[in-house]
């Protein structure tokens, strides 16, 4: 009997590569290792389920479940070589999903798996670990709430107070912006208490001391200062109005503004060498005294008062653009004809004009003057009426700028108390202000998780079970991203070059720094074609370009993660 003849074709795309990733980072391993499976599970491995799925929503940027088994079911040939286990279309189904959303949620072992990840990427890609950056978001939707449940009413972070929200804890690691530990909390929690638990969990995962925790007004709460230097470590965060009131500051100025304190320039260099003048600042110290549970902590903190250079530009801009604003509409007091007020005494004008400055938030920077002038007007007679001449006031507003007002708003413009507990000889002036000023990694982080490629929204899961679990799994997407993204850019930076190729339409343009997702998008279309005419099994993989074999080198991958796909074919030629 004749064997038909049958010919398939997958979608590999990026596919080799980011199982060749994750199975450098030691994910697949360190899940079946780090997790319990339940006796009843089969087929697939633990770990290469997650590594598929996470390969999934790296390429679709899609979390859905349901999505998932078809996608899986048209790439079969592919996955089985790269997970080198045989799979199947079953192996995705949701039911499979729910269960590992259920045992990621589970807090023990996602510990012990995050924190053997950890070691594990710092150690194979020689990372530097000196400073760490926590930020907090937000995830909403239309979830049902319960009192104790994760999803909860809070300050949304998404500009819907309206909808429940989950919270999730971000402690990303310098330069890479890749995060080395992950809190998901119910979305009513306040910011503040939620940087202790998170600093411990890096503590635990990273395994080092000495660290930088970088953070914004939130993490400048007194106990956690206490709590980073009764741990040997460091901290860099800006204070709120409520830690520093505006009498307080006034006198950290008031020294600046008499001439008695000089400024340090404080400069960024750009990518062209060109350096650029962004700050200017000085410090101080004080001394520190905090109550713990059951003892007192002392210690030195250094107060860095920074002034910002473009945030004085940007508010000399609104502020001229401000009082334009209010010199048209109080010249438009002064307009007559159908329709307009007439103002008949000072009094009067000066309510409206006051109203004016109020409502464009100049009082005190406009002077005001209300010249009185006389004339007679002729009212001709009429009938019975005789022609007769009335003397009127005629009441106008006159503006002018108060330009020593002005200059005294403005010096009390882009200053900002930024403190710390490291020594000035290991974290200088001008080094502390350029380290939070790349508080943006850890942003970018938080952008990337709640948008394209990992899209947290929308999420259609209810349990909380199921949501811990997606964005801890969402969380180790994460990390392949950025992780991808540092090592190309160090890479280039190492030899000097850039990267062409990226941009649609552009071919000849190059950039040092491009984005995981650009290199991600650049294997797109490559297709793995399989021939069954049995006895024989012939494949056939679309041909590398130059530019993905470049990323490859990169990256330090052989080309092979791609060309094995076609063994069989390369024996048959």
């Amino acid at each position: 009997m004749t064997e038909k003849l049958t010919v398939t074709s997958e979608r590999v795309d990026d596919t080799p590569l980011l199982m060749a990733q994750q199975q450098r980072m030691g994910i697949p391993r360190l899940l079946n290792e780090s997790f319990e499976i339940h006796g009843n599970w089969q087929g697939l491995s633990f770990g290469a389920v997650v590594a598929s799925w996470l390969s999934h929503i790296l390429t679709e940027a899609d979390h859905r479940m349901s999505h998932v088994q078809p996608w899986a079911g048209r790439r079969l040939e592919t996955l089985g070589v790269c997970t080198g286990e045989e799979v199947r279309a079953l192996d995705f189904t949701d039911d499979r999903l729910s269960i590992v959303l259920r045992t990621l949620s589970d807090d023990r072992q996602w510990d012990t798996f995050e924190r053997r990840l950890n070691q594990n990427v710092l150690r194979v890609y020689s990372l530097d670990t000196e400073c760490v950056r926590i930020d907090t978001t937000t995830c909403s939707g239309y979830w049902e709430v319960n009192d104790d449940g994760l999803f909860q009413f809070g300050y949304s972070k998404d500009h819907r107070p309206d909808l429940a929200q989950v919270k999730v804890v971000l402690s990303t690691l310098d330069p890479l912006g890749m995060p080395v530990a992950t809190d998901v909390v119910a979305g009513h929690r306040a910011d503040d208490p939620l940087y202790v638990p998170a600093i411990q969990r890096v503590r635990h995962g990273v395994d080092r001391e000495g660290l930088l925790y970088v953070g914004d007004v939130k993490m400048g709460a007194l106990a956690t200062r206490a709590f980073v230097e009764e741990g040997d470590d460091h901290y860099l965060c800006p204070l709120s109005r409520v830690q520093l009131p505006a009498d307080k500051l006034a006198t950290y100025l008031t020294p600046v503004w008499e001439g008695e304190q000089a400024l340090t320039d404080i400069y960024r260099e750009k990518v062209t060498g060109e350096r650029v003048q962004i700050a200017q600042g000085y410090e101080r110290t004080v001394e520190m005294t905090a109550e713990r549970a059951d003892h007192e902590v002392t210690w030195t903190e250094r107060r860095l008062v920074v002034r910002s250079l473009k945030q004085v530009r940007a508010a000399k801009t609104r502020l001229r653009k401000r009082l334009r604003a209010a010199e048209a509409a109080l010249t438009a007091l002064n307009e007559r004809g159908r329709g307009k007020k007439r103002y008949d005494s000072v009094t009067e004008l000066r309510q409206a004009a006051e109203e004016v400055l109020a409502e464009h938030n100049v009082a005190g920077l406009l002077h005001l003057d209300f010249p009185v002038q006389t004339h007679e007007r002729t009212i001709r007679g009429y009938r019975d009426r005789p022609t007769r001449t009335v003397v009127e006031k005629d009441v106008r507003v006159e503006t002018t700028i108060d330009e020593p007002a002005v200059a005294e708003h403005l010096r009390t413009k882009g200053w900002r108390v930024y403190v710390t507990n490291a020594p000035a000889a290991d974290l200088p002036l001008a080094q502390a202000v350029l380290a939070y000023r790349n508080q943006y990694l850890v942003e970018r982080g938080c952008g990337r998780l709640k948008g394209r490629p990992l899209s947290i929204r929308p999420m259609y899961l209810q349990r909380d079970d199921h949501a811990t679990g997606l964005i801890r799994l969402l969380s180790i997407a994460l990390r392949i991203l950025t992780l991808l993204e540092f090592l190309v850019r160090r890479r280039l930076a190492h030899e000097g070059a850039e990267l062409a190729g990226l941009y649609a339409g552009n071919p000849t343009r190059s950039t040092p720094r491009p984005t995981a997702e650009r290199i991600l998008e650049a294997f797109e279309h490559i297709t793995l074609t399989v021939i069954r005419e049995p006895p024989r099994v012939i494949r056939h993989l679309t041909p590398l370009t130059a530019l993905q074999r470049r990323i490859l080198e990169l990256l330090d991958f052989s080309p092979d993660i791609y060309t094995h796909l076609s063994t069989e074919s390369a024996k048959l030629a």
